[in-house]
């Protein structure tokens, strides 16, 4: 069946040829507003990142480290400043003939080979325009010598920036700590783009890493406009860096300085305080090491010498030591005694010995004092007064006071590591060792032996506490110090009687005579003390108790002090402690030291003076005994590779960890054996060798 022919008309032609035109239009409208709406969102909406990933494109950014904020004494004298660092990088985009500009770099560098081998590993993971360090720290010829001869080292850069000083070297080693590169760990944790910047360093160590975001400040840009590929178009506007904030200290750069050198030889610390406010004045200790030396990465072999050394200058002694107190307790119990009721005046008899139990408990004093008050059992350190008075009275009595005192105490200071002892008492025993308290126990506590340890921090706020009769508490930022402390809950009149006794420690006939002062107006009271590291078997005691002399380093006894002057009105105190001194060198000795230490606050030149006499016997000053240290190790040793990984900090060591392990096991034995067969005191009268 065919179908009829359908005739178009002109108007069903014009119809159908405009509605396909519609649609058509339509559609290329859609499709218009579609594109006009993608290209209204990425110009409007999309704009900053856009242009942020254009710019990125065009410009090439390099962070500049930021200077570091110093750190200040009270005088506003700079312990650790920023000095002009002249450094030399390499661009690796911009490097030719590889080859022959490392050959010529070391050359005018003078470079030693494991250098070159680390610059070629360097460059071999480098790409595009992030510098790779040649070297830093160049003298001025050296660095003068490479910007001359530019044009023969395309891809080199020479740069002035800043690098950390430390004026005073070692001795602020361990207050300050030092700055370092960060390791892969520490970028890892934060992917930081400033943390793999060339010559950025931070806080490794000390109160450079606890004053970390203080310190550091905002990085600057140095901005080059590149091709697609790379190429340098031209050098843009830089953005300067902002500072850190720079820290003023309670410390005294001066003080600190002569505490570090007049400890010479020792392995010691010592710690100064304001009486008035706590203020810290110095910390120091020592041995130390050089903390400019670390900042531009130590070698393997220095780092084994410090870690080999048994004077161990790897630790913070002041906090990170623990040591019998010995005999500097004993105005302190002296003041519990008093606290408990027991009367000034009240006497006891020592013979040189005590019988308790199976026991026998001896005085440093082998024929005895014969009848003693609190005041003589303080000058003379009579042992037999305080094992008599603490077997009446009971350990329980005076551990409280002790606390009050600051033994047992961690400070808030902004110190990485605090090591804080113990106070023992019956309930401390009964949770540790599960174990009662026994009278034995009580006596070897009551000289400051036993289970009681210290650091030299807290044995220094005893000493300002003893003094002052206020709860002082220590401060190191001196826009922290914490003034008008309040009394402590005693009666001050028992205070005036201790600070009478320790007088006359020093200028009444005791034990610390060696200590006298000859500032005229002021005068030192003090406490000396003798802590031993080994027991004395009776067999020894009765063929004739070795010397200190006589003995290997480590089995000498430590030397103590604590003191404050002036006497009748304190204004400073200090506590010190040398590892294994024995008392064996008077001018190396506590007494001698601390006499010094007061006279440097009184009468600097004074001090200086006397520092010049002796120095010179101990082999000369830190920095002299350092270096001839470091040159007769070398000579023993065979050659290691030139610098070690900065992941393990000093305080961190092994080597301090397996000191402190051992201290903590020589402590544990000493406390568990109960005879009584220990010198807390070796009298140390004026004139004695």
């Amino acid at each position: 069946m065919k179908r009829p022919v359908r005739t178009m008309t002109e108007a069903a032609q014009a119809y159908s040829f405009s509605r396909r035109a519609f649609v058509l239009g339509a559609g290329q409208a859609g499709i218009g507003l579609l594109l006009a709406g993608r290209m209204a969102w990425l110009s409007i909406a999309q704009n900053e990142k856009y242009q942020l990933l254009s710019e990125s494109n065009r410009v090439n950014t390099t962070l500049i480290p930021p200077r570091r904020g110093w750190i200040i004494d009270r005088n506003g004298l700079p312990i650790a400043n920023n000095r002009t660092d002249f450094r030399v990088d390499i661009i690796p985009e911009r490097l030719e003939n590889k080859d022959a500009v490392l050959a010529r770099l070391q050359q005018i560098l003078r470079l030693p080979p494991e250098d070159m081998e680390r610059l070629r590993l360097d460059l071999k993971d480098a790409k595009g325009l992030k510098p790779v360090q040649v070297a830093e720290r160049l003298d001025w010829e050296r660095f003068a010598a490479v910007s001359v001869r530019l044009p023969e080292l395309p891809g080199v850069q020479p740069t002035r920036g800043f690098a950390r000083y430390y004026p005073a070297g070692a001795a602020v080693a361990h207050l300050t700590g030092y700055v370092g590169v960060p390791t892969a760990e520490q970028y890892k944790e934060t992917r930081e783009p400033l943390l793999v910047t060339p010559g950025f360093k931070l806080g490794k160590d000390g109160l450079e890493k606890t004053l970390e975001k203080r310190l550091r400040g905002i990085p600057g840009a140095k901005r080059v406009e590149v091709t697609a590929r790379g190429k340098l178009v031209a050098e843009l506007a830089t953005r300067p860096d902002i500072p850190g904030h720079n820290t003023r200290l309670t410390i005294d750069a001066g003080l600190q300085e002569y505490v570090a050198r007049r400890l010479g030889t020792n392995s010691g610390s010592a710690v100064v305080m304001d009486c008035l406010t706590g203020e810290m004045l110095a910390m120091v200790s020592m041995p130390a090491y050089n903390p400019n030396s670390f900042s531009d990465g130590i070698s393997h072999l220095e780092w084994k010498m410090l870690s080999d050394d048994d004077h161990i200058p790897l630790m913070n002694k002041v906090t990170q030591g623990l040591y019998p107190p010995g005999s500097t307790v004993k105005p302190m119990n002296g003041l519990a005694l008093l606290h408990a009721g027991v009367p000034a005046s009240e006497r006891v008899f020592c013979s040189g010995a005590m019988r308790v139990g199976t026991g026998v408990f001896h005085c440093h004093k082998r024929g005895g004092h014969g009848p003693v008050d609190l005041k003589r059992a303080i000058e003379q350190s009579c042992d037999i007064y305080f094992y008599e008075m603490i077997r009446r009275m009971g350990y329980d009595r005076i551990a409280p006071v002790a606390r009050m005192m600051g033994l047992g105490q961690k400070f808030d200071l902004p110190l990485a590591t605090q090591r804080y002892g113990t106070v023992p008492d019956s309930e401390w025993k009964q949770r540790k060792y599960k174990t009662k308290w026994t009278v034995a126990d009580g006596l070897n506590a009551s000289i400051g032996q036993g289970y009681v340890l210290a650091n030299p921090l807290q044995l220094a706020v005893m000493a300002a506490r003893l003094a002052s009769g206020r709860a002082l508490q220590p401060s190191l930022l001196a826009a922290d110090v914490h003034r008008n402390a309040p009394f402590l809950s005693l009666d001050q009149d028992h205070f005036r009687i201790v600070r009478e006794a320790m007088f006359g420690v020093v200028n009444g006939g005791g034990t610390g005579g060696a200590a006298r002062m000859y500032v005229p107006g002021v005068s030192l009271a003090a406490k000396t003390g003798t802590a031993q590291v080994r027991r004395i078997t009776m067999a020894e005691r009765r063929a004739g108790v070795l010397k200190n002399g006589q003995l290997p380093f480590r089995l000498r006894d430590h030397a103590l002090l604590v003191c404050f002057a002036p006497a009748d009105n304190p204004r400073y105190a200090a506590g010190i402690v040398l590892e294994h001194n024995g008392h064996t060198v008077r001018n190396l000795d506590t007494p001698m030291i601390g006499r010094d230490i007061m006279t440097y606050l009184f009468d600097r030149e004074r001090a200086l003076k006397s520092l010049a006499e002796v120095e010179p016997t101990w082999g000369g000053n830190i920095e002299t005994r350092m270096a001839f240290q470091e040159a007769a190790y070398r000579a023993v040793n065979a050659p290691m590779p030139a610098t070690k990984t900065d992941a393990v900090i000093p305080t961190d060591a092994p080597a301090v960890e397996a000191a402190a392990a051992a201290a903590d096991r020589e402590a544990e034995t000493r406390a568990t054996q109960t005879t009584g067969n220990t010198v807390a005191e070796a009298s140390i009268p004026e004139g004695d060798e």
